[in-house]
């Protein structure tokens, strides 16, 4: 029996622990001294605090491997976010004489750093879109725009949306930069940017890679993750609803390749932009992606076991994963947050007491959350209360039990985000498929101006 660190918190710590659980293994949980009734706590066989409060505490190398040390741990399992792409935790790990779930330092090191990312897949032959050569300035962006026009400031490090900006006019550039390296380093530690030219109305298509330590590569199929806000995706559809076959087979090899190049272990995904036919690398993510319960649905793969299974050597055969599984239908996901919406339809988290937490059930349909009734919620942590998802035998089909989901949620106590996804799920543009990552934005005020009532501003008389 293995112990197991989870070094994360939230709907994708219980996940994890639930995974090492059905793998009869000992699950232990950290925590800041503020997170000490989370949900990941209250399931984990031990738990251990953190110094320092807030997310600051998960991205606490030092502290972090010293709670694993302490109780044995055999292996880390980083999640996503906070430390799962940081080579530096990857390599404290290695150093303690634990293992780390996920890549070995080096590759984190290549793949975590999106500009070096972008240099990997080059060397392989797959096409990228005009940006930095590295850690870039506000000065060298200005440089940029007048040479390729509109942006997309990025993190550097991390991933899921968080430290990214568009930039359509020069003047933006000095605030956009001070946005993300703030949310970059609230959220991976590291305040780092860099700017890739900016390709509107592309869709936003991800591959699930799967490889052991033995040279093994394989894939999982994709996802279409273009329902974004802000670039934060918000509903992710698996298979891709509208993918041509041929588009498909040339997009994942690409992404195989792209594994093979690096080699590259355990799970993870390589994001694409797609605009027709075309496509171009956009990032790699070395780790469990938040959107992994979809192609779960779609294929039988428990990813998280896998994931586990392949830190200890396992072969994809073992895994039954020698070759892809046949795509079963489609299946969405839904993601439920713990959010207000101002007066122009953008969110902000909402906070409060949960006094009831009713989830739906049945056929189809399938909840991972860290929620419960008496858990407050505060404003210093990500705000996802659950994620749903819905599975059925076509697009539409899954779309329909999506709806239902969410209409089913009663969360007492804090506002969500149920409405807004419902008017998403049950618009006749969403159930055609055949979106982009501009159909939110196009839509958002319109939605906003009915699903909820105008949140005052601090400006306001």
């Amino acid at each position: 029996m293995a112990r197991i660190l989870v070094a994360n918190r939230g709907e994708i710590a219980v996940r994890i622990i639930r995974a090492i659980h059905l793998l009869g293994d000992t699950a232990v949980a950290v925590h800041a001294p503020d997170d000490a009734r989370a949900l990941h706590v209250l399931r984990a066989d031990l738990a251990l605090p953190l110094p320092g409060t807030g997310p600051g505490a998960y991205l606490d190398i030092e502290a972090v491997v010293a709670a694993a040390a302490s109780c044995g741990a055999d292996l880390v399992h980083p999640g996503y976010g906070f430390l799962s792409e940081n080579a530096d935790f990857a390599r404290a790990c290695e150093q303690a004489g634990i293992g780390f779930i996920g890549p070995p330092p080096e590759v984190l090191a290549r793949l975590g750093n999106k500009v070096t990312a972008r240099h990997v897949a080059e060397q392989a032959g797959i096409p990228v879109p005009p940006g930095s050569s590295g850690p870039t300035t506000a000065e060298e962006a200005r440089a940029f725009f007048g040479a390729h026009g509109p942006l997309m400031v990025k993190a550097l490090s991390g991933g899921g949306g968080r430290g990214m900006r568009e930039v359509h006019d020069a003047a933006q550039i000095e605030e956009a930069f001070d946005r993300c390296a703030s949310e970059a380093r609230a959220a991976f530690g590291d305040g780092a940017l860099y700017v890739e030219k900016l390709l509107p109305d592309a869709r936003h298509i991800e591959v699930q890679i799967v490889a052991d330590t033995h040279g093994g590569v394989s894939h999982l199929w994709e996802r279409d993750c273009s329902i974004q806000r802000r670039h934060q995706k918000l509903i992710e559809v698996a298979p891709s609803p509208s993918l041509a076959p041929h588009t498909r087979r040339r997009i994942i090899d690409a992404a195989t390749r792209l594994a093979a190049a690096v080699g590259y272990h355990g799970i993870g995904t390589v994001e694409f932009l797609l605009d027709g036919d075309e496509f171009w690398f956009m990032e790699a993510n070395p780790r469990l992606q938040v959107e992994h319960t979809i192609t779960e649905a779609i294929t039988g793969a428990d990813l998280v076991t896998t994931q586990i299974r392949l830190a200890r050597g396992a072969r994809l055969a073992d895994c039954g994963l020698a070759q892809p599984p046949a795509a079963r239908g489609f299946a969405l996901q839904a993601r439920l947050h713990a959010e207000k919406l101002d007066r122009s339809g953008d969110p902000y988290p909402a906070t409060g007491t949960i006094t009831g937490f009713a989830l739906p059930s049945g056929p189809g349909v399938r909840v991972d959350t860290a929620g419960y009734a008496g858990w407050t919620v505060g404003p210093r942590y990500d705000p996802l209360l659950a994620k749903i998802i819905a599975v059925g035998n076509d697009f539409e089909d899954a779309a329909r039990r999506a709806a239902m989901a969410v209409t089913e949620c009663g969360i007492d106590g804090v506002e969500t985000n149920r409405a807004l996804l419902h008017a998403i799920l049950t618009d006749p543009d969403f159930l055609t498929g055949t979106w982009d990552t501009s159909y939110l934005p196009a839509r958002l005020a319109g939605f906003a101006s009915h699903l909820s009532p105008p949140a005052p501003f601090a400006a306001d008389p």
